[in-house]
């Protein structure tokens, strides 16, 4: 079987970072036999310069047909001044939304060679495994009405609309219980029921869920709760389930448990696994150009790929197993090395991850 590939290289250091995973690509064809084909397009601010749109139709249609979408990075300082529909952001959140994508997989895992890295103390941090589930395509950041207006008293007010249905909660409960009975067992679903009508029903549907997954032991935790507990004590949670607004600030304060927001990959798929595939971390304009990118959470992003939507696993391990070992070698990019330590460039990590896994064949 072929594999269908776009590759939506993105925003100032989006190429440069997508262009070393494209090396895995071509490494696991030559030396693995992976069929996959590859195609490009426009996303992001760089499709408003090239299409005048941050999601062109051509982007589009070529997204539909394929089996897996690999982004890089979007936006940048030189597009906020456009209209917000015109905004690079506008394309990602229009690609999650129209391609189904509800299920944000975000995993926070330390590498034990980075456990100095982290902004925590090693025994705290050492052995940590987590991986948050958000919702992606509903919460605050899609719901109507919303708007900036002038009340009648003159003053400018800004206005969001938080909305739920329980179907959407259903959606993605059933896809964390799943992946808690793939790990640990363990569920903790977020919320802030205390406060808001939103998150009462998000806890009344995830509750009665548990029904259908005995295996799966299920707590709840107000979202700042979980905040705090992410920094205190992180190895107690195994899955973490939560809205769209709440999972993308509790992802990336795991992403830093981890020594590097450049280490960590992330997957949104849809209800046929079918998905999109990036690393979490932003496009980086200062860094762009320099070669001092990490590449490392875009190869690791393609291990995502691989196993849930290519059906690939044995692949997805090598090239994780291949990542492991680069670190092993003591090889660092700019964002991971000490003061006494030499940063390699973007393209020198990708090639010793690409040696790592030929050295794997045999």
């Amino acid at each position: 079987m072929t594999h269908r590939v776009l590759i939506l290289p993105g925003d100032h250091i989006g190429p440069e970072i997508v262009a070393e995973a494209v090396k895995v690509f071509h490494c696991l064809g030559s030396e693995f036999g992976l069929s996959v084909e590859l195609e490009y397009a426009n996303l992001g601010g760089c499709a408003v310069d090239a299409e005048g749109s941050p999601l062109p139709a051509s982007t589009r249609d070529l997204a539909a047909q394929a089996d897996a979408i690999l982004l890089g990075a979007v936006g940048g300082p030189e597009w906020d001044s456009l209209p917000r529909e015109q905004r690079p952001e506008r394309g990602l959140l229009g690609i999650r939304a129209e391609l189904g994508l509800f299920a944000n997989l975000r995993p926070a895992i330390l590498f034990p060679e980075l456990a100095a890295a982290s902004s925590l103390r090693t025994e705290v941090v050492s052995g940590l495994d987590i991986l948050i589930v958000r919702e992606l395509t509903g919460g605050i950041y899609f719901g109507q009405p919303r708007g900036i207006r002038e009340r009648p008293d003159g003053v400018r007010e800004g206005f969001n609309t938080l909305v739920y249905g329980a179907d959407e909660i259903e959606r993605i409960g059933r896809a964390a219980f799943e992946a808690a009975e793939r790990r640990g067992g363990a569920l903790c679903s977020v919320d802030k029921a205390n406060v808001l009508e939103s998150s009462e029903l998000w806890r009344e549907v995830m509750t009665g869920l548990q029904a259908d997954y005995p295996s799966v032991s299920l707590d709840h935790l107000y979202v700042d709760n979980a905040a705090m507990q992410l920094v205190r004590a992180p190895r107690q949670f195994d899955v973490m389930v939560t809205g769209n607004l709440f999972g993308d600030i509790l992802s990336d304060c795991a992403a830093m448990l981890t020594g590097s927001i450049g280490m960590l990959p992330s997957a949104s798929l849809d209800d046929r696994h079918r998905g999109l595939y990036e690393p979490v971390h932003g496009s980086a304009p200062d860094i762009a150009g320099q070669a001092r990118a990490n590449p490392l959470a875009t190869i690791l992003s393609v291990a995502m790929m691989l196993r849930h939507s290519l059906g690939e696993s044995d692949l997805a391990g090598r090239v994780e197993t291949a990542v492991g070992q680069v670190l092993a070698d003591g090889l660092r990019t700019a964002d991971l090395a000490g003061p006494t330590e030499r940063a390699v460039s973007t393209s020198e990590m990708g090639d010793a991850v690409v040696s790592a896994l030929k050295s794997q064949a045999g």
